[in-house]
């Protein structure tokens, strides 16, 4: 066993910038798990920043000054923030009420159709498993219902928090991208002089992750625009709610899409039945989905790295167990941090069989 180790850390470890490096993941993240959710602020605010700087960088290359580039960005950001507040979040949540509210007809109009699958797959389906499924479904619209209630009599002490949130974060987006220099350069002189791996896996990683994470919230908000007006002109009842589970499903690459059609398929049928209107709005959201995935994910995303599906699913499963929503959204940034650590790690030739044999005699 000692042997082993010792080979082990001869190879992975001999490198003082690796055992640095290494020392700094581990504390990191068990700092992040420990107090992610105290410091969500600021996490949220570094995360922002690091999306807007991409739009300063490009105006700073135009020739507009640096400090002019940071206020036009800010205001914008202010802009979309107040927009999302005060205009998009009432809508989705009367939508969401609504929805609650109308789950009783819903669930009605399932059964119905629940009903005729027996009659024409009698082979196939019971009555006996039609009843379970609409109990089921009763049951989980039941625990919605409550959970919304629950959900807004909760939410009343913590609007203070929130009015908090809605100051702090926007005051620290405006002093990250304003000092990101200084800020930069004071982390700096904590690391080693001589840092060649780290300063490779953090070029590799800020390219990476900042065009994934800046394309991804293009494509959020691409996706989900499209998503609202093509609804909207079709009729499709809770256009805005739908609109943003649409956008939001592609942070999750084929499982996201999978999901939200569920709900876009079962909301089109009891709105319209079996019908044209129904079979409309379906081709419309597939046509929606295959320009995200064979247009505007290849426009968006031609610099970054891709992963193998396997690895995507996997670091969607495990990053989203240990930070939840966050978690899920950053997982393929965080892959392709591991998979530049991993790639830009120094790796040495295993230990000669003599000194294995000074060790063992040792």
């Amino acid at each position: 066993m000692v042997r082993i180790l010792r080979g082990l850390a001869h190879k992975y470890f001999s490198d003082e910038e690796a055992v640095i490096l290494f020392l700094i993941l581990v504390a990191g993240t068990i700092f992040v798990i420990l107090f992610g959710a105290m410091l969500a602020p600021a996490i949220a605010s570094v995360i922002i920043a690091f999306i807007l700087q991409g739009l300063v960088t490009k105006l700073t290359r135009m020739g507009i000054p640096e400090m002019v580039s940071i206020l036009g960005v800010f205001i914008i950001f202010l802009g979309i923030l107040v927009g999302f507040i005060f205009g998009l979040l009432p809508l989705i949540w009367t939508q969401v009420t609504s929805l609650a509210g109308e789950a009783p007809r819903i669930i009605r109009e399932m059964q119905s159709y629940l009903e005729l699958l027996p009659q024409e797959y009698p082979t196939l389906i019971s009555m006996e498993a039609v009843n379970t499924i609409y109990r089921q479904i009763s049951t989980e619209a039941g625990h919605l219902t409550q959970w919304l209630v629950s959900f807004s009599l909760s939410s009343i002490p913590d609007l203070v928090a929130l009015l908090i949130y809605m100051v702090l974060v926007p005051i620290l987006v405006f002093f990250f991208l304003k000092d990101r220099n200084l800020l930069l350069t004071s982390i700096s002189h904590l690391l080693p002089p001589q840092r060649p791996m780290m300063l490779r896996i953090w070029h590799e990683v800020n390219l990476q992750c900042a065009n994934y994470v800046r394309g991804k919230a293009v494509e959020i908000l691409i996706v989900g625009g499209v998503t609202y007006v093509t609804f909207k002109l079709l009729g499709m009842p809770y256009a805005a709610l739908l609109a943003l589970l649409v956008g939001l499903s592609v942070v999750i690459p084929y499982i996201g899409a999978a999901v939200v059609t569920i709900p876009v398929a079962m909301i089109a049928l009891f709105a319209f039945g079996w019908g044209s209107h129904f079979i409309w709005v379906m081709v419309a959201y597939g046509i929606i989905q295959g320009l995200d995935g064979n247009v505007l994910v290849p426009v968006l995303f031609s610099e970054v790295n891709n992963l193998h599906p396997v690895a995507i699913i996997v670091a969607v499963l495990f990053f989203g167990g240990i930070w939840g929503l966050w978690g899920v959204f950053f997982a393929i940034p965080l892959a392709t941090m591991l998979k530049a650590v991993f790639s830009a790690w120094p790796v040495k030739d295993s230990l000669p069989v003599d000194e294995f044999e000074d060790i063992e005699g040792a």
